[in-house]
């Protein structure tokens, strides 16, 4: 849809043929515009990305410190 758009075809045609609304087609040509891309991840705005980052490195570190302090009980148990 957003070829069809790009390759001339009207606006409103297009919303009217494929039963869409305005600004679903106005996102996803907005979407391709910056990214050309459609898949959530690469629209995302940096400061999201970077909260995702963060969150997973969180959870990695905890992780890690489960295990070592899992470690430490059992070499403290010897």
């Amino acid at each position: 849809m957003v070829q069809l758009y790009q390759n001339g075809k009207v606006r409103q045609a297009i919303i009217e043929e494929y039963d869409l609304t305005p600004s679903a087609l106005d996102r996803w040509i907005k979407q391709e515009k910056s990214s050309s891309s459609f898949k959530e991840k690469d629209n995302r705005p940096p400061e999201e990305q970077e909260l995702i980052q963060l969150r997973k490195e969180v959870k990695q570190l905890r992780m890690e410190n489960d295990i070592l302090k899992q470690a430490a009980l059992i070499i403290g148990r010897k």
